[in-house]
């Protein structure tokens, strides 16, 4: 009875030295999973660009994840830390806020804010049909299409090149709010390039037209592009060219024409003034030499004259000789 007793006691204490083992593990379990808990900051509801963060339009949130997004913040006393910051962006409600989309401490929320390392911001002009009708908002990409040579349609020499591809845009006129969805007809679009790509578009303005081409969403591959030429867009109606091609040969023999008529004029006209030069020269040669008691006027008398004394002032005497009339 006695050993009876002690083997119980043994095995007593055996399961509760197991049942404190393993209760020790899970408190050690728990403790390890509460201070590997994380938080992330995001918005409390929908933020638009240039609004201030603060606790009235963010809050925490837990974050399971083992590995934090680049740019977030884990509190809101993180992110406000330095000084006030502003969003550069529309955030959504409960979208993580990532310092990509807000700006720096004490920064003002300006274009210049959103530009990435090493870009520029260039500005393009464009009207209802050339800005894809409007239809062109910040945050979408578009391709460039450089027009030259346009003669109201029908210059055979015009030419389009593909000046430069998948840019991105900042800014439709003043309007630089990611997430619109109105399409609004613009003056100007704002563009975010190299400092390369802004040389030839500020080049490309000057020399021809600039045109949008807006891409697809998610991008795509920039594929290299040919000229296309106004021989590319296909032939003309052989009416057409037929008619004109008639026009022309009209043209040139009217003035092949014009220019046989003015030769053959002008060599009549000399023609008809040496026939006129020889016919005075031979009635030169056949008239006689008149006498010379003819041919020399008679000489004519001197006329008598008579000489005029003029007394001035009652003293001076002057005298004029005066040719008598017969």
């Amino acid at each position: 009875m006695r050993f009876g007793s002690r083997i119980s006691l043994l095995v007593a204490l055996v399961f509760g030295a197991t049942a404190a083992f393993l209760v020790r593990g899970l408190i050690q379990d728990m403790g390890a999973g509460k201070e590997s808990a994380r938080t992330i900051v995001v918005a409390k509801a929908g933020i638009a660009p240039g609004m201030a963060l603060g606790r009235e339009n963010l809050r925490e949130v837990p974050w399971h994840a083992s590995e934090t997004l680049d740019g977030s913040f884990g509190t809101i006393a993180e992110l406000t830390r330095d000084g006030r910051r502003l969003a550069l962006a529309t955030l959504q409600r409960n979208e993580p806020v990532l310092a990509s989309r807000i700006t720096a401490p004490n920064q003002r929320a300006t274009l210049s804010t959103q530009l990435e390392d090493g870009m520029r911001a260039v500005s393009v002009r464009v009207d209802e049909v050339r800005g894809v009708a409007g239809f062109v908002l910040p945050g979408d990409r578009v391709d460039l299409v450089l027009t030259r040579g346009e003669n109201g349609g029908a210059d055979q020499n015009a030419f389009a090149d593909m000046l430069l591809q998948n840019a991105k845009v900042l800014a439709v006129d003043q309007v630089a709010t990611e997430g619109q969805d109105k399409p609004t007809v613009a003056r100007a679009v704002t563009l975010e390039l190299t400092a390369q790509q802004a040389q030839r578009v500020v080049l490309a303005q000057g020399i021809g037209r600039i045109s949008l081409v807006l891409r697809q969403s998610n991008g795509g591959d920039d594929k290299a592009t040919a000229r296309v030429t106004a021989q590319d867009l296909g032939a003309a109606d052989p009416s057409e060219r037929d008619r004109f091609a008639e026009m022309e040969k009209r043209l040139a023999d009217m003035k092949q024409a014009a220019d046989a008529a003015r030769a053959e004029s002008e060599h009549q006209a000399a023609q008809r003034l040496a026939e006129t030069e020889a016919r005075i020269r031979g009635e030169m040669m056949r008239t006689p030499a008149l006498p010379a008691a003819i041919v020399a006027p008679a000489a004519r008398p001197a006329s008598p004259s008579s000489v005029v004394n003029v007394i001035r002032n009652g003293s001076k005497t002057e005298q004029y000789t005066v040719a008598s009339e017969r």
